[in-house]
């Protein structure tokens, strides 16, 4: 368990664990592992880029909030066997044309990329919101020109729904909704 100031333990609300991973709320001590994928050019391509500090900040807050608003959002993906913070996965409520759709999210350091880490926790969160959150659908918005996502969402039982321009940070970018329905 995490040391806090004094030695005290701090408590950490697990929410999903998988055979190498464990998801957790994020917490504001995550704020320089959450710099290590939204400060790094390339892991940031889909969004135009990487996030300043005061940026990488409010995505901090923003999914601080969504745990109060909703008891969900994207959730730090830990490594087990270093317990190290990889990457963030798990639910938003996202915008999609002229309605609010649950989506499965995911971001990863690059030295984690291509280790199947990504499915293993998205399976994770589709399991998560049909089962806990007992909803009929879940989708993954990605952007058109990325290509491992889709491969991700794909390989999470997915399949490509429809396409919408989407506005971020003054570039118009297409993106891909994909969905699965609970079975």
């Amino acid at each position: 368990m995490p040391q806090g100031k004094k030695g005290v333990e701090v408590m950490e609300k697990r929410i999903l664990e998988t055979e190498r991973l464990y998801l957790r709320e994020m917490r504001p001590a995550d704020f320089a592992a959450l710099c290590k994928i939204l400060q790094d050019e390339k892991a940031m391509y889909a969004y135009e880029g990487a996030l300043d500090d005061e940026e990488v900040q409010k995505w901090l807050d923003r999914q601080l909030s969504r745990y109060q608003k909703w008891g969900f959002g994207l959730w730090a993906v830990i490594l087990k066997e270093t317990q190290e913070m990889i990457g963030q996965c798990g639910l938003t409520m996202q915008p999609w044309k002229e309605e609010e759709v649950l989506e499965i999210g995911y971001l990863f350091q690059r030295d984690f990329w291509h280790q199947g880490y990504a499915i293993e926790a998205a399976k994770a969160c589709k399991d998560y919101a049909f089962e806990i959150l007992d909803v009929k659908e879940v989708y993954s918005i990605i952007r058109d020109t990325n290509t491992a996502s889709k491969r991700v969402a794909i390989r999470n039982g997915m399949s490509k729904i429809d396409t919408w321009v989407k506005h971020y940070r003054g570039v118009d970018m297409p993106h891909e909704r994909y969905g699965v329905v609970r079975k």
